[in-house]
């Protein structure tokens, strides 16, 4: 065996292992579900129905991260959304805007692509809506609104012992707390932090490889 046979082994070798450490420990690749219409349309514009995404598993999800949880009312499912909300904090939601602990989520400015397209989940008409940027915990994040439309009634709610309030993305379509309640801490393990590749393959070269805040 030659010795560039012998390094490429080796090389294989150590990143396998490390890949297998890493999976184990620290993140793992995950599709997200392409099947529910209402999940789909409350996580754009930040990501969307089968992306394929890197979660991270390490660490406890932090305020302001995108967690995937299970889902309170059937557990062979998920939701996915906004942590912004812990124990004995009082998350208000009324359209686009969130208060917490009497505090607004800072809207930044409008994201590099000003509207985008999803569709709506109870009759699959396309909608444009418009995209902005928010902050929360000191990092930026896509969110999506639409001036205009119906919204879900205004909530204002004091989160309970041992859980965490959530906040879809999609503002204007959203699945989160409002819906389902608060959800268990200890059931929020990962959180979304990289996207490998959007449902289109590699060649949607606007969605591969991009960081998710």
């Amino acid at each position: 065996m030659g010795n560039f046979t012998k390094l490429f082994v080796i090389t294989a070798v150590v990143l396998g292992v490390l890949t297998g450490v890493g999976r184990l420990f620290a993140f793992r690749w995950w599709q997200i579900p392409d099947d529910d219409p209402v999940l789909t349309a409350s996580i754009t514009p930040t990501v969307h129905g089968g992306d394929w995404v890197l979660l991270w598993r390490a660490t406890r999800p932090s305020f302001g991260a995108l967690v995937v949880c299970p889902d309170p009312e059937d557990e062979s499912r998920v939701v996915i959304g906004r942590l912004v909300g812990e124990e004995g904090d009082t998350v208000s939601v009324d359209g686009a805007r969130v208060r917490i602990n009497d505090h607004d989520a800072q809207t930044e400015t409008t994201c590099h692509d000003i509207t985008f397209h999803v569709q709506e989940p109870t009759n699959g008409t396309e909608v444009e809506q418009r995209c902005v940027l928010e902050e929360m915990g000191g990092v930026l994040h896509m969110k999506g609104e639409l001036s205009g439309l119906r919204q879900p009634q205004a909530t204002t709610r004091t989160v309970g012992e041992g859980k965490v309030f959530l906040v879809s993305d999609n503002r204007a379509f959203p699945q989160d707390s409002r819906q389902y309640g608060s959800v268990d801490r200890d059931s929020c393990k990962e959180s979304i932090f990289f996207r490998l590749v959007s449902k289109e393959g590699f060649m949607d070269v606007k969605n591969r490889f991009t960081y998710i805040h």
